[in-house]
């Protein structure tokens, strides 16, 4: 039990809420209600409840945008935390180099850039989320990752310290970085470079015109489930292995893109969770392949390794 969670919220102006359903703070529309879910209106509030929690020994999860993420109806007793409004902000600074907070889309990191006829950034336009899972994630699309374009990220530790840390202090790889898990990423620096905007403007709705013609879209579904085997796709493998047509209860694969699972409405995080396993043991009968998730799956009953 949380210690004295009276006393701080009686000096906070953010929001803080018990026993609250995150449904709606994800894509795939699943989840269960979090015992504590707390949105800090700065950053020092922030600073001052990862102190308390420390104190207190209770872990937490922060949430993101949602996208790339299932959470189960079954985590009463996790803590989450949701960097909102005043973690957004983005700037740009002198050679080209723009500043964005953790809660900005990446679309948005992407709009701002070409408004500033800076180009490189085009791919975020594609990328679901927010920039600070992204980073953790390394995402990328079309060729191009996050990582390439990335200087430094400032973050901040349990124990309520800042530190900026420099792109090479960094090990990135396919889907994923070294990044401590009690670190959490306030903002990033971006290189980018002055181009033409209607160029820029054109690469962009190239790569949304790729991205509708192979991806669903308008329906819930969490995005890749699963990161593509080296010189595989996974959504070949899936789509040889199990046809499409695999489903479980109101979770079923996309017919457009076989790594896109979808929740056909009332679907369960258990649904897609078995929709997870099956397909992971049919590509492994066919290919001997181990899929790995892609999705961050909180209070998984699944290996999420």
């Amino acid at each position: 039990m949380l210690k004295d969670l009276d006393t701080f919220t009686k000096n906070i102006k953010g929001k803080i809420r018990l026993n609250y359903n995150l449904k709606n703070h994800t894509w795939l529309n699943i989840g269960g209600n979090a015992k504590i879910f707390f949105v800090p209106e700065t950053l020092a509030e922030l600073r001052e409840f990862l102190v308390y929690l420390k104190k207190n020994n209770n872990d937490f999860f922060l949430l993101g945008a949602g996208s790339n993420l299932l959470i189960s109806e079954n985590i009463q007793n996790r803590i989450f935390i949701k960097l909102g409004k005043n973690f957004n902000k983005i700037s740009l600074m002198n050679d080209n180099i723009v500043i964005a907070g953790c809660s900005i889309l990446d679309k948005n990191v992407s709009d701002f850039a070409t408004n500033n006829n800076l180009s490189g950034l085009e791919f975020l336009s594609c990328i679901p989320g927010s920039v600070g899972g992204a980073i953790i994630m390394n995402s990328g699309c079309y060729g191009e990752e996050i990582s390439d374009i990335l200087i430094s990220i400032k973050v901040i530790d349990l124990k309520g310290n800042i530190q900026e840390i420099k792109k090479d202090k960094i090990n990135f790889i396919y889907r994923g970085t070294n990044l401590p898990k009690d670190l959490i990423i306030l903002s990033a620096k971006f290189h980018a470079k002055q181009g033409d905007k209607n160029l820029i403007n054109n690469k962009i709705k190239k790569y949304i015109k790729e991205k509708k013609d192979a991806q669903p879209s308008q329906i819930k579904t969490c995005g890749s489930t699963f990161k593509n085997p080296k010189n595989k796709k996974a959504w070949e493998l899936i789509k040889n292995s199990n046809g499409n047509l695999l489903s479980f209860g109101k979770a079923s694969i996309s017919k457009k893109h076989s790594n896109f699972f979808v929740n056909e409405g009332g679907a369960s995080s258990n649904d897609i969770e078995k929709l997870i396993y099956f397909v992971r043991q049919n590509v492994f009968e066919k290919y001997k392949i181990n899929l790995d998730l892609e999705l961050k799956i909180i209070g998984e009953n699944i290996d999420n390794e």
